[in-house]
């Protein structure tokens, strides 16, 4: 819990925050360490070192006093943390050495240091933080090249401290690995390894470092590169050498971590990653491990963004966006109507109702297209149901198409379709489907016993005239059999079924309080895609195309407020604009940013768009939690 940072954007894990310091100072940013232990001149954080440097022994409260003094109030004081030399004797470091080794504690002097003004504290493993700004990572420069190590590191840090204070990880900090740092919820990073490398002849690049020796001219227009050649830099004396050198290293550790606010500010940084994340093997793993640690990654991810969703690696397969898709299709969703599955591949338009391909699908089904249930096989989503192909991220994903599909691929997506097949069974299911396609259909088959009808063979194209028209044939077929119940759907009840789809992967089960079975008639209004939902005449939701949700009307809200799910409670108090997280009393744990949210309070009924997680909302001090739309004073 902290009274001076504050989170103001999020993109997972990764956050633009700002610390409300002298000067100001915006995160993810670069300390430089040369500065922090400078009390005469110093920068928004300084380091006070160890206590047996700044005071006499056993007046702890003394040397953080005098350092306060000296800095200001609006300076960020790590606190002391080092060792003691040898040379002291135990006997006189007394209350000294207690203080700090324990300021990471919740002691009497802990509370009365933070009063007086921002602090940091160096936080082992194992340890009871206290209530601070910035949290510093033991250890941090040696936990590289050790993924395993280092992300169990971060999580057990993560757990342990409120998610508005600030994470600091010294002596790591690369141009290569600064993305995947952000990525996993780091906040300060240093130059340290920069001048190390400096002054080894080591030059650093985004995607690696190399000697100088090796270098033939500069990958770099920076001042110093633009100015010299690796043979001319070589020539120098030693410590002018390294100083150049060092200033490279540090202006392009800046400009990687400005690219990488971008990313974050853009929703990008996960597709930057996949790629980023090539030049060292460590950080492959890092990457790929932190994806097994799916709730603390998904806690923290938006349920949409604005930007296309880029799959283009294998591990796009496993991230949270794809996996949780996956998810609610098989937790929430149910599907309606029609007991026909019709299997149809993807297209490259999205969404894929508006590609050539299968509009020619719908043309030839014609009338018979109102008794079957259409469901997509793609890479990497698994499988989209015909209503949920607005629903982020199924209209929102692009990915290489080449024609051939790995192993992988085959099995997550074959896996996703017999998950679906096994909780939801049909009295017949048709494919009109072909390569790679056909072949998850067939492992699907063969896994769960089922009968699959194909109406493509090898190697015909699935919009000839001919493959068109034996798919209208089979269909019709099947509709015709005694097996098979003729009931259809007309347009309303095709457009509510589409609406209940929708609601349900957004809100799981607690989505039936929004079709109340009596009372006012419940119809959707308006065309595809900008489909209203209607009690009577009271507007209960709008479908948002952009993102394939439901935005709630304060009449929806109503409805949904006796669901235990998508509520936060508020303090006794009429919102006037957003809700920031000091006022939420409690708020339901499975809300992910930009969730839509129902806000409840004794004095008012509010609906909008949650911008922090539920568990966020209730443990942080500072930041919105949501964004109101609608508010209604009781």
């Amino acid at each position: 819990m902290t009274r001076y940072f504050e989170v103001e954007q999020r993109d997972g894990a990764a956050r633009i925050g700002k610390f409300l310091l002298s000067p100001e100072l915006h995160t993810p940013c670069i300390l430089h360490t040369a500065e922090l232990g400078n009390l005469e001149t110093p920068g928004p954080i300084v380091d006070a070192g160890s206590l047996w440097s700044t005071k006499e022994p056993g007046e702890p409260e003394a040397g953080i006093k005098e350092i306060r003094e000296k800095v200001g109030d609006e300076t960020l004081i790590i606190l002391p943390h080092q060792a003691y030399p040898p040379a002291i004797p135990y006997d006189a470091r007394g209350k000294t050495e207690t203080s700090a080794e324990g300021t990471a504690g919740t002691g009497t002097e802990d509370e009365e240091i933070k009063e007086e003004g921002p602090t940091g504290v160096l936080l082992k493993v194992g340890e009871i933080p206290g209530k601070r700004d910035l949290y510093i990572m033991e250890g941090a420069g040696n936990l590289e090249n050790n993924a395993r190590k280092f992300l169990k590191t971060v999580l057990d840090l993560k757990s342990r401290i409120s998610p508005d204070s600030a994470l600091y990880t010294p002596n790591l900090a690369l141009p290569e690995n600064v993305a995947t740092l952000v990525y996993l919820g780091v906040d300060i990073l240093d130059d340290t390894r920069t001048e190390i490398a400096a002054y080894s002849d080591i030059y650093l690049t985004a995607a690696g470092r190399f000697h100088l020796d090796s270098l033939t001219e500069f990958p770099c227009r920076c001042k110093v590169c633009a100015s010299t050649t690796p043979e001319e830099l070589l020539a120098l004396p030693k410590a002018d050498r390294a100083k150049l050198l060092a200033a490279h290293n540090r202006d392009t550790l800046e400009a990687e971590l400005a690219l990488v606010r971008e990313k974050v500010r853009g929703g990008a940084l996960r597709d930057y990653l996949e790629g980023q994340c090539r030049v060292r093997p460590w950080l492959t793993a890092l990457l790929r491990l932190a994806d097994f640690e799916y709730t603390y990654l998904e806690e923290r991810v938006p349920t949409f963004r604005k930007n296309q969703l880029l799959a283009n690696t294998s591990e796009s397969l496993s991230r949270v966006e794809v996996v949780r898709f996956a998810r609610r299709i098989q937790e929430r969703y149910t599907p309606k109507g029609p007991e026909i599955l019709l299997l149809l591949p993807c297209a490259a338009k999205k969404p894929y109702s508006i590609s050539q391909s299968h509009q020619k699908f719908a043309h030839a089904l014609g009338r018979y297209r109102k008794f079957v249930h259409e469901v997509i096989i793609t890479s990497p989503l698994g499988i989209v149901p015909r209503e949920l192909e607005l629903t982020y991220p199924a209209a929102h994903y692009d990915t290489a198409v080449t024609g051939h599909w790995d192993e992988e691929e085959k099995a997550w997506v074959s896996g996703c379709l017999e998950a679906y097949l096994s909780k939801h069974r049909y009295t017949a299911v048709v494919a009109h489907v072909e390569g790679a396609y056909r072949e998850i259909c067939e492992r699907t088959a063969e896994k769960l016993g089922l009968e699959i009808t194909y109406t493509a063979g090898a190697g015909e194209s699935l919009t000839s005239p001919a493959t068109l028209q034996k798919l209208r044939n089979t269909v019709e077929t099947l509709c015709s059999s005694e097996d098979i119940s003729r009931k259809s759907r007309n347009t309303e009840e095709a457009k509510l079924d589409l609406v209940k789809g929708i609601a349900n992967y957004q809100f799981g089960e607690d989505a039936e309080l929004l079709f109340p079975e009596k009372g006012e008639k419940v119809q959707v209004k308006g065309r595809f895609p900008k489909h209203q939902l209607f009690a009577g005449k009271r507007q209960l939701a709008t479908l948002v195309p952009q993102y394939g949700t439901l935005a709630l009307s304060l009449e929806g809200a109503q409805l949904m407020a006796n669901s235990s799910k998508s509520v936060v409670q508020i303090d006794d108090f009429v919102p006037r604009g957003s809700i920031l997280a000091p006022g939420v009393i409690r708020a339901d744990p499975g809300i992910r940013p930009n969730d839509e949210v129902i806000v409840l309070g004794e004095r008012a009924l509010c609906v909008g768009r949650a911008m922090m997680s539920g568990s966020e909302m209730e443990q942080a001090s500072r930041g919105i939690a949501v964004a109101l739309r609608h508010v209604k004073k009781l």
